[in-house]
């Protein structure tokens, strides 16, 4: 495969189970030769898409000192703004490398309830609430409508999954109704001067949970996804349209079925046209931390031990300089 698949879920959204079955088909397709493929058909509204895309444009134009102040009083913390050199993704498969040239703003679960999976003490661990800026106005609600939007197509997605790999439908509905998963708001500055040697605005790495949505810009410096070849190809972004890929569990879950894939995003060239800022939306969905994380094969050829959703986050984010769970305080 020399290029992202593009997939309509439309026939899945409205058909019967025949269209279901299609589109899962060319979803486990796309999965097991390269683990991304670009969805159209989402049935995602423009203005869910267009409302959060503007209020980050605004948020990330403040000066950092304005930033700042959103900022979690934990230091590593994944809630609020994190500058720029913050965070090395590239740590998380040891390969060394200078820091990551973007900053970001993380978003956890916006519903979190009484319920005892949130506030006992293992669910301390990864919930807290969200940090969220005075400036713009608009951003908290935009933020989570977008969070919601996005949880309900992970269980659609999760649907397909179910039938890809021959299981009920619904197998997984109650293993990533309550994820652990967060948003990230990342936005790459324009370079002022040349990088550091092997350092790029992410570097090479892959993602640790389940589905990643991506919302991009099709913009110079963008998101690149490796070949079984070994060849970087340029993933387009179109504003719309989400691209999809795997991570680590989801693969683990798929008995190594499916591909989680190495991806980076590359530094623009530094002319005056193509050296911009550019904003993604990265929506990462992460099991319940309670799931027992099990190789989907026959008895006897399992290729990974079983592991559970919340300590196997915990393992990737330490690498990369974020905090892990604490009992009883701060989730990333």
């Amino acid at each position: 495969m020399t290029g992202i698949p593009i997939i309509d879920l439309a026939p899945a959204r409205g058909g019967g189970q025949a269209d279901r079955l299609e589109v899962a088909r060319q979803i486990d397709a796309a999965c097991r030769e390269i683990g991304f493929f670009t969805i159209t058909g989402h049935g995602v509204r423009v203005e869910t898409i267009s409302d959060l895309r503007a209020a980050a444009h605004v948020f990330f134009a403040l000066p950092l000192e304005e930033k700042l102040e959103a900022r979690h009083p934990v230091t590593g913390t994944n809630r609020g703004y994190h500058p720029v050199g913050g965070e090395t993704l590239s740590a998380a498969i040891d390969l060394p490398a200078p820091p990551d040239l973007k900053e970001f703003f993380h978003v956890g679960p916006v519903d979190v309830t009484g319920d005892p999976y949130y506030t006992s003490e293992p669910g301390r661990q990864h919930f807290l609430p969200n940090v969220w800026p005075a400036l713009p106005p608009d951003f908290e609600r935009a933020a989570t409508v977008y969070y919601r939007t996005m949880s309900n197509l992970i269980i659609f997605l999760m649907r397909l999954t179910a039938l890809a790999l021959g299981t009920g439908e619904t197998f997984f509905d109650r293993k990533v109704d309550r994820s652990i998963g967060t948003m990230r708001l990342n936005h790459y500055p324009a370079q002022a001067e040349s990088p550091r040697p092997g350092q790029s605005r992410a570097g090479a790495h892959t993602d640790y949970g389940g589905f990643t949505v991506l919302c991009g810009e099709d913009v110079p410096g963008g998101l690149q996804v490796r070949s079984r070849s070994g060849d970087w190809i340029d993933a387009r972004t179109e504003p719309d349209n989400f691209v999809v890929n795997i991570g680590d569990l989801l693969m683990r879950w798929t008995n190594d079925r499916w591909l989680s894939n190495l991806h980076r995003v590359v530094n623009p060239p530094l002319t005056p046209t193509a050296n911009r800022a550019r904003l993604s939306i990265a929506f990462f969905n992460h099991p319940n931390y309670d799931v027992l994380i099990e190789c989907i094969a026959p008895p006897g050829k399992a290729k990974h031990p079983p592991v559970m959703s919340g300590e196997y986050r915990d393992l990737k984010y330490a690498k990369t300089g974020l905090a892990p769970a604490k009992a009883g305080g701060a989730d990333r």
